[in-house]
Order: structure tokens, then sequence, then C-alpha cells
């Protein structure tokens, strides 16, 4: 069977933004199809903060709250992250396999999530078993996906770290980002299309297939990407405690005051994760299928910013700024959802929604270009998987957050507590989006002194490092 091998030399480098990401040891094509692992990663995002939790709020009437707490389930394992990292750099293994035996086993916990799935839903909407059945089959499939995707990407990004260059390493992993935000954005479309006439039944194929694409792309992702080297993985082989390691991780200062500005500003992001879809749903009557497309718009807004962040970088612009920008443009786009219902304009909306996603966009990739300064091959998994476990811990904490603080707030002005001015639905959600606000001028404020001093990764950044 003759190989597939696409001309990519053929092509002008101005229509291939990462050119400068391939080199002679990771060529375009084998980058690429690395890449596929963050589509799998984006699109069970997509499904778990998006697609799930707006049908189980909306259509299925659970509490807010009880469905922050399942999307937020992931967190739990979210600190593990830096450990896996750990591990993987210094793995014990006679096969010679460092990094492919964790994606492995995290793939398989994906789908062991997305098997669950379909009949906690079933049990949810159609069963005379109890509900604590269905919350509990539901909770168990959440975690298992959001255990599966924290190991896929932390070993996924360690193995493109070790097969780069130390000159390409910073843009490959720039590349990777980007495509999780295009895994997203093709999910958020896919599954709006599927959902537009909303069944249980279609929402059931929609999980299976997720889990069938998962583990096709995941092999195809690393299929004969990292070579065997025994003796890299030798069992007497001399390794650094993780206890170790991470200390001398937060020995830098410049590092840990990054950290903090990374939870903080991940935090005021992501409340509103749970809670954007329902928003459109109970206070614009929006469709299952329209509040789907939401998530498309965000991660479209995310690849704006991106590209903006680009062009910014490209000019000798401090990386720290670009995120400082980014949260800027955060606090516009969350004063443009809180007056979208009472103007009742679902068009304010989408644009809030669009700009909240391009300062996500501004502030990950100044955060992560920063953050690269303290990878290197020997340490490439402890040093992205402290960055991704500080952002996914944030993220979690700020989802389980939104929708406990939503509901309270809600019920006490539906009630009448907070006065007849705020008794409204509206009034949760709205308590919320000033909370992020409020969040992302505190992240502003940590991250601040650090563009005193500057980056030096970005007098290195060229566009073609990070997409535009």
């Amino acid at each position: 069977m003759p190989r597939l091998r696409i001309p990519f030399e053929a092509i002008d480098p101005r229509w291939l933004p990462f050119a400068d990401a391939a080199s002679e040891s990771l060529p375009l094509g084998r980058l690429l199809r690395l890449s596929l692992f963050q589509v799998t990663v984006g699109m069970a995002l997509v499904l778990l903060t998006g697609t799930l939790n707006r049908v189980m709020i909306v259509e299925l009437g659970m509490s807010a709250g009880v469905v922050a707490g399942m999307v937020a389930l992931p967190v739990l394992f979210a600190p593990l992250r830096a450990l896996i990292g750990h591990k993987s750099d210094n793995h014990r293994s006679f096969l010679g396999w460092k990094r492919v035996p964790y994606i492995w086993f995290g793939t398989l916990l994906q789908f062991g999530g997305f098997a669950i799935l379909p009949f906690a839903l079933l049990v949810l909407t159609d069963s005379d078993a109890p509900l604590w059945v269905g919350y509990s089959a539901a909770a168990l499939g959440f975690l298992l996906v959001g255990a599966g995707l924290h190991t896929v990407q932390t070993a996924g990004l360690a193995l493109a770290s070790d097969l780069a260059t130390d000159e390409t390493r910073p843009r490959v992993v720039a590349l990777l980002y980007v495509m999780l935000l295009v895994g997203m954005l093709l999910a958020a479309l896919g599954f709006g299309q599927a959902l537009t006439d909303f069944t249980p039944l279609k929402l059931i194929q929609v999980i299976q297939g997720a889990a069938v694409i998962t583990v096709v792309l995941n092999v195809v992702a690393v299929w004969q990407q990292e070579v065997r080297d025994p003796a890299r993985t030798a069992h007497n082989r001399q390794r650094e405690r993780f206890g170790d390691s991470f200390a001398r991780l937060m020995s830098n200062r410049r590092a840990r005051r990054l950290l903090l500005a990374l939870g903080v500003g991940t935090a005021g992001f992501s409340m509103q994760d749970v809670l954007l879809e329902p928003y459109g749903g109970e206070m614009l009557g929006l469709s299952v299928g329209a509040t789907t497309e939401l998530t498309a718009l965000m991660a479209a807004g995310t690849l704006v910013g991106i590209w903006i962040a680009a062009r910014r970088l490209s000019r000798g612009r401090d990386t720290h700024r670009s995120a400082a920008a980014g949260l800027l443009a955060g606090v516009l786009g969350f004063v443009l959802v809180i007056f979208a219902d009472p103007f009742g304009s679902a068009a304010l909306f989408r644009v809030g929604i669009t700009v909240i996603g391009v300062g996500a966009g501004l502030f990950g990739v100044g955060t992560l270009s920063a953050a690269m300064n303290e990878t290197d091959k020997r340490t490439a998994g402890l040093a992205l998987g402290a960055w991704g476990a500080t952002q996914a811990a944030a993220a979690g904490i700020g989802v389980a957050l939104g929708g406990a603080l939503r509901d309270g707030i809600g019920a006490l002005a539906t009630s009448g507590a907070l006065g007849e001015a705020l008794a409204s639905p509206a009034t949760g959600y709205s308590v919320v989006y000033h909370i992020e606000i409020a969040l992302l001028f505190v992240a502003l404020a940590i991250i601040g002194p650090l563009s005193r001093y500057g980056s030096n990764i970005s007098s290195r950044l060229g566009l073609t490092e990070i997409p535009g």
C-alpha cells in the first residue's frame, strides 16, 4: 500500500504559518499528525463543558451547581499533571518508551468515560432506577474523561518537546496549543449541526462517535513518533525525585508569580464556562444547536487572539504585556455579555463571547510563551505539567464556583430576598460575570511587575512561531 505523502515543500511558506516549527528530526507532516491528540482533547472539552452541561441543566432540569460540580471533577486530577509529566520524564520501561505509555493509558481513560456517559444519560432521562445512580455514573464518566485528557495532553506536549529542537520547541508547543482550539472549533460546529433537532438518542450517538474518534486519532497521532531507547528507560538509571525537581522549578520567583497570575486569570476566564450556554438558552431563548455553536465562536475568537499575539511578539513586544492585553479584552467581553440580557440582544451576547475568546487567546499564548523559558528536554514534562496543572486546576475551581454562585444567588434573587429590582434569574449570572471581571483585574495586578523585566523569549519569536 503506497504511503500518503503531502508535498508541503511545494506550498509557498506564506501559507504555512508553522513552516518554521518543522525541523529535520520533526518534519511538518509528522508534526501535524502528532498534533491530532490535541484535537481529541479539544473535542472532549467541548462535549463536557459545552454540550453536556447545557443539556443536563436546561433539557434535564438538573441543578447548575450539581452539573458544575461534575464538569469540575477533572480538577481533582489536574494537580497530578506535574507528577505525570515528571513520571514520563523518568519512566522505567523495558520497551524504551517514555511518553507513549502515558498517552495510551490516557486514551483508554477517555474512551471509558465516554462509554459510561450514554448509560448515565439513559438513567437520568428514562429509567426507574434511583436518580443517584444516574448522577454517580455521570460523575464517574466526567472524571474518567477528565483524567484521560489531562494525561494525554501532558505526555503529548512533552513528546512534542522531546522531538523538537531547542530552536523550534516554543513554536511546536504553540502549534499544539492552536490545534487544541481547532479541535474545539470543529467539535463545536459538528456537535451543533448534529444536535440541531435535539433528541436524547442523538446525544448518545454523538458521545459514542466521540469515543471512537478519540481512539483512532490518538493512535494515528503517536504511531512511530517516539523512538524506542531501552537505555533511556532502564530500571537501574538514576532519577531525580519529584519533590527535588519541583522545588527547583518553584525556586524561580518569576515562575511562581507567573503561575499565580495564570491561576487567577484562568479562573476569571473559566467561571462562565458552565454558564454561557444555559444563559443563552434561559435568558435569550437560544436552541441547543445555537448555544453549542457559541463554543465555536469562543474558539474562533481565541484564534484571533493568538494571531494578535503573534503580531505583537513579532514586533518584539513582551509576552507578559500580551497576557495583560488579553485580560483587558476579557473585561470588555464580560461587560458586553452582561448587557446582552437587558438589551435582549443575542448579537451582543455573541460579540461578547468572541471578545472573551480573543482575550483568552492573548492571555494563554502570553503565559505559555513565558513558561516555555522553563522548559528543556530533561524536564519538559515537569514544566509543561506545572503550567497545565495550574491552568486546569484554576479552570475547574472557577467552573465549580461559577455554577454554585449562580444557583445560590439566583435562588435568593428570584425569592425576592435581594429586593424587587434584582428579582430575576439573570441576577445569578450577572453576579458571576462581575466576579470574573474583578479576578481579571487581580491577575492584571499580579502579572504587571513581570513586564518590567521583559522576556528573553519575545526577541526570539517571529510571526511564524505562533500562527498568524
